[in-house]
């Protein structure tokens, strides 16, 4: 797609130019074909600084337009390198994020879960996550506001981020979740958001990615199958065929 766009506008300025060398009279010698397309010929070699030598300006006209051509170009080609050389150098985040929260005891305690996985295999280090509940609200005045809360995680860093993290916050008293079921979060039009970032240590290059669940997303009483698993060669393998899985927790 960033090629396309590339090359469509490449094509544009090239129509115009050569739409603008028409309104000359023979402004380019040799022309060949004859016509516009002689014309458009002639621009994409000038936009381009080729220059072969068989088409050149032989008029005011000509010059003109062609001093202001080899000025687009130069100045196109230097965009174009500096766009190029920062969509391909910098790396992308490649963070999976589970398809559904979950909500389960945990050490005795009811829990939010979400879990996240790096699938570029290689470590994010000094990862950090923030994760937010979104909500409508109703002040004390009357007036519906929709509001921010950030929900405190157990473990909020991740020296080494290289498999899978389950990200844990506690539902107690101080919780704005406390009290909340499936049909409140829905009063309120509920939301999660949850932001990664980290320090890719391949590239020494600052990473990011962000995702949105909604209140209907959350699986009330399941909790995550385990995707860790430690191999016969004695290192631990993630299995991302079941990432997304969850399975109901046993009544108690």
């Amino acid at each position: 797609a960033f090629f396309a766009a590339a090359a469509a506008v490449f094509l544009a300025f090239n129509l115009v130019f050569a739409s603008i060398y028409w309104l000359g009279e023979a402004p380019i010698a040799n022309v060949r074909p004859e016509g516009f397309l002689g014309l458009f010929y002639f621009s994409i070699e000038t936009l381009a600084t080729v220059g072969y030598g068989d088409m050149h300006p032989q008029t005011n006209w000509g010059h003109g337009v062609a001093t202001v051509e080899i000025f687009t170009g130069m100045s196109m080609m230097a965009v174009m390198t500096g766009l190029v050389f920062t969509r391909f150098s910098r790396p992308q985040a490649r963070f999976l994020f589970a398809r559904n929260p979950v909500v389960a005891p945990f050490e005795g305690r009811p829990t939010l879960m979400v879990r996240i996985a790096n699938a570029r295999g290689n470590i994010i280090a000094d990862a950090t996550a923030k994760l937010w509940l979104v909500r409508d609200e109703t002040t004390i005045e009357g007036q519906s506001v929709r509001r921010f809360h950030q929900l405190e995680l157990s473990r909020q860093e991740n020296p080494v981020f290289a498999l899978s993290w389950t990200l844990f916050h506690p539902i107690g008293p101080d919780s704005p979740l406390a009290g909340a079921n499936e049909a409140v979060l829905a009063e309120g039009a509920a939301a999660l958001i949850l932001t990664v970032d980290g320090l890719d240590e391949s590239t020494t290059q600052h990473l990011m990615a962000r995702n949105t669940w909604t209140h209907a997303d959350i699986r009330w009483g399941h909790r995550f199958v385990d995707i860790l698993s430690r191999g016969d060669d004695g290192l631990m393998h993630l299995d991302l065929d079941r990432f997304h899985e969850v399975e109901p927790v046993a009544a108690a």
